[in-house]
């Protein structure tokens, strides 16, 4: 019996605990993912991204099985000014997760916006996709949006995952689920939380990107310094 099981053989350690410890330890790894806001100048990243997706991915993000054209084009479309597109670096600076905030059209309870997500095959079990979920549920707080909304297959098991989690309102239908999350209106705390979110991410990334810069340079150099065969 190892130190665990003898814990709650003893009730030294109940299930409830076990689940908190794991929930603390999935909410700390969260923190460590960093969400930063994209730009246009960001769609060959983008476009990069999505065409990493494997046939079944592609499935699971634009609910049906989409060529590298229906990809290309989508990139294309997406409108910066209207829309807000949201990623995540791995440690090469690769986008590993991208969530695209689509603005619809207001209906009688106010503004509504869709969400879709994608990551990685190499990046997933790590809370990507929830850490997108939560900067676009903040950012639609922030932006007077009333209304989450999410459609997807009822087998995509990642997306109805974050629904439930969210308390998300889901609708079953022929294959298919749409799920509903009322926001609450934005306040301070919202405001300054995205803002802060932001500047810690822009910074990660900014310091990163340096911290790679400099050691190709220093390789490049060293490389320089050493004799090329035939030239000693």
């Amino acid at each position: 019996m190892n130190p665990l099981e003898l814990s709650k053989a003893v009730g030294a350690v109940t299930d409830e605990d076990l689940r908190k410890a794991a929930e603390a330890a999935q909410a700390a790894q969260r923190a460590t993912v960093l969400v930063r806001e994209l730009a246009a100048h960001h769609r060959s990243r983008l476009q990069k991204h999505f065409l990493a997706l494997g046939e079944e991915d592609r499935l699971l993000r634009f609910g049906q099985s989409v060529g590298n054209h229906v990809i290309e084009a989508y990139v294309d479309s997406i409108d910066f000014d209207h829309d807000s597109v949201f990623g995540v670096y791995d440690e090469k600076l690769e986008l590993v997760g991208v969530g695209h905030f689509a603005n619809l059209r207001d209906n009688a309870q106010g503004r509504v916006a869709e969400f879709g997500v994608s990551v990685s095959k190499s990046a997933r079990g790590r809370g990507i996709g929830s850490a997108l979920f939560e900067r676009a549920a903040i950012h639609g707080r922030n932006t007077s949006v009333r209304t989450l909304y999410m459609h997807c297959l009822s087998r995509n098991s990642a997306m109805m995952h974050i629904a439930k989690k969210a308390g998300m309102k889901v609708q079953y239908a022929y294959g298919e689920a749409d799920a509903y999350l009322e926001l609450p209106p934005a306040d301070t705390m919202s405001r300054l939380t995205e803002a802060l979110d932001e500047q810690v991410a822009d910074l990660d990334y900014l310091v990163r990107r340096n911290l790679r810069d400099a050691r190709r340079f220093g390789l490049r150099f060293w490389r320089s310094m050493v004799p090329q065969k035939g030239t000693a």
